[in-house]
């Protein structure tokens, strides 16, 4: 696993070897053994954006506990919501329902769906929060929250966050605040940029919320600089190049979402703007292997984030006043053969993967499993964590994949620079990195630092699907 320079190999290694396998196979055990429990905040009908993340959403209803689809008003949509659009897109997958359950467990029955859908308060922002502007939607947030289960509880924010906004003003007026503060601590937020002031209102209100958001209002252009728009927003608001555009615009979804594609995927509708604006918020909770919901600054299929106080920019509704999660950049080889570095990249480095994975399972809703293709299982012969020493070689092991379909496997073991701490103008060179055995050197390090090494394992399916293994490798000097 780990082959150091044996005559200088110390008792003290082989200890902090074994705390390091320990922890990486208590973190093993962690990774998907539950799921996290999730409630949507929706504008739906605002633009065709929210209508899409919605089917889309839907494919990976058994990766969480959905426990509330509420609609809500935004800046796009002050004074009216849409429930009855979430209700049709659920009334498509009633349809094809049984046939996902042919491919993966969980999926929950659409009555139960229909039956947590909600409405929120038809104003726009701060106009919803206050005496006498409960509704229905922010009842059932402060339902969900009073339940017996002490699992953090994700908001994905697709519109304005009014809602929830409306949830915790009445927590807080009518409890003690040590009961507020348990109820904050356990709450995640992912907001897709400020949709209305309601969000800045949050953040300022409740310092202790864990908050990712991009801030600002579109009102002021704060949509060009926001980290979401690289799921799409190639050329409208991120307006940024690299990724390969063809795979996010209508053509491609007209041929492999929503034409032919079963009544699910015919609720996907053509692109205005940009597609699908609101999916990274739920792209970041899918256990792929890849992710950390805990970690935004790990980096996933929504993005990477990083926690610290944004100054001040002229798109912002108000000054940060506390630190929350972040635009972060990645530097990435973009299709164009050039290195892109930007918040958008964090996101657009991984749409190969993500949209295949949304076209296999809109065929899973019609297909029989044998005609459809499913991920394969990313599994390392080692711990996810370790410690060496400088000048160390650190052998990396993917071996034990599998593919369910006994679709043929590639590797690829990615060395993720701005996740760790170590910094160097020389980057990690990883020897055999299209194997699924692999491995590099331990840097020279003045003091203990961490490196992450991302496998990634795509079978060559029809559409190839990838799943991941993050291997977080703490240096210390030799």
């Amino acid at each position: 696993m780990i082959i150091g320079k044996l005559k200088r190999m110390k008792k003290l290694q082989f200890g902090t070897l074994f705390l390091a396998l320990l922890s990486g196979l208590m973190v093993s055990a962690q990774t998907g053994s539950e799921k996290l429990r999730v409630l949507v905040l929706t504008d739906i009908e605002n633009e065709p954006d929210d209508a899409q993340s919605m089917v889309r959403f839907l494919t990976y209803a058994n990766h969480w506990d959905v426990e509330g689809l509420i609609a809500t008003t935004s800046v796009h949509q002050k004074k009216k919501i849409a429930a009855w659009r979430i209700r049709e897109i659920v009334s498509a997958y009633g349809k094809v329902r049984d046939n996902l359950l042919l491919h993966e467990k969980g999926y929950p029955d659409s009555n139960y769906f229909k039956s947590i859908i909600k409405e929120g308060y038809a104003d726009f922002g701060m106009n919803a929060v206050g005496q006498g502007k409960d509704s229905e939607g922010s009842e059932w947030i402060i339902n969900t929250i009073d339940k017996k289960d002490d699992r953090p509880i994700w908001v994905l924010v697709w519109g304005g966050p009014n809602c929830l906004a409306q949830a915790l003003w009445k927590l807080r007026m009518t409890r003690n605040p040590d009961a507020v503060d348990k109820i904050i601590s356990r709450l995640r937020v992912y907001t897709i940029s400020d949709q209305d002031d309601s969000g800045p209102w949050l953040r300022k209100t409740f310092p202790g919320l864990f908050y990712i958001c991009s801030p600002g209002t579109n009102d002021r252009g704060a949509y060009h600089h926001a980290t979401w728009t690289g799921i799409s927003g190639d050329k409208f608001h991120g307006r940024f190049s690299g990724a390969d555009f063809s795979i996010v615009d209508n053509p491609w979804l007209d041929e492999n979402i929503r034409k032919n594609h079963g009544p699910l995927g015919a609720e996907h509708p053509q692109t205005k703007y940009l597609m699908e604006g609101d999916t990274p918020s739920f792209l970041y909770l899918i256990n792929n292997g890849l992710g950390n919901s805990e970690h935004p600054d790990y980096g996933s299929w929504g993005g990477r984030y990083e926690y610290y106080t944004p100054r001040l920019q002229k798109w912002f509704y108000e000054p940060e006043t506390r630190p929350i999660w972040s635009n972060a950049e990645d530097e990435v080889m973009g299709k164009d053969s050039a290195y892109q570095s930007s918040n958008k990249a964090t996101i657009w480095r991984w749409r190969q993967a993500y949209q295949n994975d949304f076209a296999a399972r809109i065929d899973w809703t019609t297909q029989s499993y044998k005609n459809a293709n499913h991920p394969p299982v990313a599994k390392l012969t080692h711990a996810n964590e370790w410690m060496v020493k400088s000048g160390d070689t650190v052998l990396l092991n993917a071996s034990a994949s599998t593919d369910p379909d006994g679709n043929k496997l590639g590797y690829e073991w990615i060395y993720y620079r701005e996740v760790g701490t170590y910094e160097s103008r020389s980057p990690i060179k990883i020897i055999d990195g299209r194997k699924a055995n692999a491995w590099f050197v331990a840097p020279p390090v003045g003091k203990p630092e961490t490196i992450h090494i991302i496998v990634a394992v795509t079978d060559n399916g029809i559409p190839a699907l990838t799943r991941y293994q993050r291997v977080v490798v703490t240096v210390l000097p030799g």
